[in-house]
């Protein structure tokens, strides 16, 4: 009985070794989780309260303070990555401030990128837990503070756990568009390998130096990672729905 077997061809064969994941996409891949994890963690703690008080306050700063938040949604990725750098360079006020603290600048390092996702990524986080909060109404709260809680307490025992879905919405998109940044990246941290250094700029690089092959598998992983975020959030807006 001949054996079968199955021997691709050798262009083939350098093809697929070529589009294996070199140690610097590797080092990218690893510092987009590590920033998206922390821009999404600090995020949830910012967030949350400027979204309740965005929710509940009657105040004249609430519409610029709102316009302000949302910003970045229409606001170019290069202007907001400009003015960022500028404000962390050498001669921005926040550069000159952390020089004189002797931690150095805050350009082109990992602290710059996590100050700049986190602005960038600020209104995918508010949004989601605005619109939880409002959806909540004031019944709630009302009934909590006829049992006596406090405007705290009413907060973490009744407004938090029903906004959840709101919370786990802000999480998601915080997340994936921070791992799908590119222009205030760029701007901010350039495209230093080991340091600075994400998916989309290293993309950017590969593609800049005609490496085709590492691009595909590189985009080709971004493109299935928005395809499951997408499916994920369509999903439990689902659910969410037939609970209701």
């Amino acid at each position: 009985m001949q054996k079968f077997s199955l021997k691709l061809p050798i262009g083939v064969r350098r093809k697929l070794v070529g589009m294996i994941l070199t140690p610097d996409s590797w080092q990218a891949i690893q510092l987009t989780v590590v920033l998206a994890t922390s821009t999404t963690l600090i995020l949830l703690i910012l967030a949350t309260p400027l979204a309740w008080w965005l929710s509940q306050t009657q105040s004249a700063w609430r519409a610029p303070i709102h316009a302000l938040v949302t910003l970045p949604l229409v606001l170019p990725p290069s202007v907001l990555g400009f003015y960022l750098l500028v404000v962390m360079g050498p001669q921005g006020p926040l550069g000159q401030f952390t020089q004189a603290m002797g931690w150095g600048v805050l350009s082109f390092t990992f602290t710059g990128l996590l100050i700049g996702s986190i602005l960038f990524s600020l209104p995918f986080a508010v949004q989601p837990l605005q619109h939880a909060f409002d959806a909540i109404g004031p019944r709630p709260m009302e009934v909590a503070a006829t049992l006596r809680a406090s405007p705290l307490d009413a907060f973490f025992s009744v407004a938090l756990p029903l906004a959840k879905p709101g919370m786990v919405t802000a999480a998601i998109l915080s997340f994936a568009h921070t791992v799908g940044e590119f222009g205030v990246v760029l701007m901010i941290g350039g495209n230093i390998p080991g340091q600075t250094s994400v998916v989309s700029t290293e993309i950017y690089g590969h593609v800049e130096a005609m490496e085709y092959a590492q691009a595909h598998v590189l985009a080709a992983g971004m493109l299935a990672f928005s395809f499951v975020v997408l499916l994920a959030l369509a999903l439990m807006n689902r659910r969410q729905r037939q609970v209701v």
